[in-house]
């Protein structure tokens, strides 16, 4: 029997896009860029139009780029299907119903507005309007997967500009599925009856939708139940395979974008009991999926237009950017975003985004985009998503010198009072509350501190001794009498945020007891470390709570439980203690190896 035919080209070119997986990516993240960037850059580089054209005079370069795009095509296809069932699984109906005023009002008026104004300008500039309207809605989108990751790494996903740019990142996301379909429909328009193609499209499209939710609500449901019944993970991985790739090929047969069919999966499981172990379960996978979609984008940048017309390039995509960001801005305004808030959002929301590869590419495919056109306007989009760090870094220093100096409640001017054998609460939510109202009861004098204005100045109208401040601060803890003070009690929620107290203490007051609230027995362990007299688990209080009352309930003499209990939280206490010595000796022993082999 004939041996079977070995593709190597096809091999190959998988091990460079998993090469860039394993390998370059992590590298282009230790310099601190994105990986969706990382992608990018490593499919324009190693891609066909990249250092793959050189492979004629440098044979050896077919091992280290791809030869063929088609070879990783069809994985990068499912990694767009993925990228949208996650986009639908994530679009639940309470979180729109929350965020509906932004989401459908400051979003959909960006999307339409920008895709307005740009298809406009590329109108004016020659093109036709069937290529203007696809290019000007493509535009239009900004990057969901750079923009989030870096509101996600400065932690500012919950400020005015977060929450403001991840309604307006949602709606376009919306926006996605008509978007994709509209440019089915053009192309079916273009090659026959226009007004015949686009009936006969959206009869399709609604058939087929309405086919896959009816289908979907009957069976989607008692599927998972099913496979979850038995308890096998790899069952319930075949199973998300299934429902996403069996909907995504429902979607094609009828004509339509195969992103769309596994959209409306996403959708139908959104508001499931499965949602959670859903994404859970399809994390590991998706973003290599995704990445090999990025990588597969950026095989499209061709490198030679950033030398064929820079200046022209270049305008463009200043152009795209103020564009965009000026309406954006203005809307915000509308919408009574705070100004440094509205000015960060328009800025990240600006450039491009990774939307513009799928719309521009299908649009290219089916021939409403010529390929010089499609090729411009990719590599446009790929230089602005590629400045949306640089843009963040420039917002937030312009939003700093737009801040109005805040007018501070006149209970947060209020200096602690002098005291002596004190106790130093710090943080003043419902754990430093119940602390503070212990030592009330027991009549021992206290000062309480925190970091929040608003809840500061509301228990101060209420009358309790709670002062604002950084206890993190050496000044600050000064002027709350540290020095003669008998204990300070940290009951702060932040981990990071409670070491860097512990750490401040114990360099000013050695030798004062320091109890500190802990989230778990190996935040316990380190706030020993860092030199608590004791640390308090959340999780091992809950459990000896549960367990008390669990045996008062059964019937046992409460003296003998509440004895038990005290000794295992002894118990507990010394494991905790011994296991932090045992790790600061092998601390010390380390740093002392480093300095005799140095």
């Amino acid at each position: 029997m004939a041996a079977a035919s070995f593709n190597v080209e096809a091999y190959s070119d998988a091990l460079v896009v998993l090469g860039t997986a394993g390998i370059v990516v992590p590298l282009v993240q230790r310099w601190g860029l994105s990986s969706v960037l990382g992608y990018l850059i490593a499919g324009a580089v190693l891609g066909p139009l990249g250092l793959g054209a050189l492979k004629g005079e440098l044979p050896f370069l077919y091992w280290v780029t791809v030869v063929d795009a088609k070879n990783v095509s069809a994985i990068a296809e499912l990694g767009v299907v993925f990228l949208l069932f996650v986009i639908g699984l994530e679009l639940s109906y309470q979180r729109l119903q929350t965020m509906r005023r932004l989401v459908f009002g400051l979003g959909s008026l960006q999307v339409i507005l920008s895709t307005a104004a740009i298809a406009t300008i590329v109108a004016l500039s020659g093109q036709g309007p069937t290529v203007a309207i696809v290019l000007g809605a493509c535009l239009a989108l900004s990057s969901t997967a750079i923009v989030i990751e870096v509101l996600a790494n400065q932690r500012r996903l919950t400020t005015a500009a977060g929450r403001a740019s991840f309604s307006v990142l949602l709606a376009q996301d919306l926006a996605v599925v008509p978007i994709l379909l509209t440019i089915s429909i053009l192309g079916r328009g273009e090659s026959g009856t226009a007004f015949m193609g686009v009936v006969l499209a959206v009869g399709t499209a609604v058939l087929a939708i309405g086919l896959i939710v009816l289908v979907g609500r009957l069976f989607l449901r008692p599927l998972f139940g099913l496979v979850a019944s038995f308890g096998m993970n790899e069952l319930f991985v075949a199973a998300i395979l299934f429902v996403v790739v069996g909907t995504a090929t429902a979607a094609g047969v009828a004509g339509l974008p195969m992103s769309l069919g596994a959209f409306v999966a996403g959708l139908l499981l959104a508001e499931s009991e499965y949602r959670k172990a859903i994404e859970a379960t399809i994390d590991p996978f998706k973003g290599l999926l995704l990445g090999i979609f990025f990588f597969t984008v950026g095989m499209n940048i061709d490198l030679r237009e950033l030398a064929r017309e820079p200046l022209l390039l270049a305008a463009a995509v200043i152009g795209v950017i103020a564009i965009k960001s000026s309406l954006l801005i203005g809307l915000a305004r509308l919408f009574h975003i705070p100004w440094p808030a509205a000015i960060e959002t328009g800025l990240l929301l600006g450039p491009g985004g990774e939307f513009a590869f799928v719309g521009i590419g299908m649009a290219s495919a089916i021939g409403i985009v010529g390929t010089e056109t499609s090729s411009f306007t990719l590599a446009v989009t790929s230089i602005s998503m590629a400045l949306i760090p640089l843009l963040s870094l420039i917002d937030r220093r312009l939003s700093a010198k737009l801040e109005p100096p805040k007018d501070r409640d006149p209970e947060l001017r209020v200096a602690p009072r002098a005291a002596k054998g004190h106790a130093i609460v710090v943080g003043h939510g419902r754990v430093g509350q119940v602390v503070v109202e212990m030592l009330e009861a027991h009549t021992f004098p206290y000062i309480a501190v925190d970091s929040d204005t608003k809840a500061v100045a509301e228990q101060r109208r209420r009358g309790r001794e709670v002062y604002y401040g950084d206890a993190t601060k050496e000044a600050f803890l000064h002027s709350c009498g540290l020095m003669e003070a008998a204990a300070v009690i940290v009951t702060v929620r932040s981990s990071s945020a409670a070491d860097e107290i512990v750490r401040t203490v114990r360099k000013l007051r050695p030798d004062i007891l320091v109890v500190a609230r802990a989230r778990d027995a190996e935040h316990a362990r380190h706030l020993y470390l860092e030199g608590v007299t004791d640390a308090v688990p959340e999780t091992i209080e809950a459990s000896l709570q549960l367990s008390e009352a669990t045996l008062v309930g059964l019937g046992l003499p409460t003296g003998l439980v509440i004895a038990s209990i005290h000794e295992k939280r002894d118990e507990f206490r010394h494991e905790l203690q011994d296991a932090a010595k045992q790790a600061g000796r092998l601390t010390t022993r380390s740093i002392r190896a480093k300095a005799l082999r140095r």
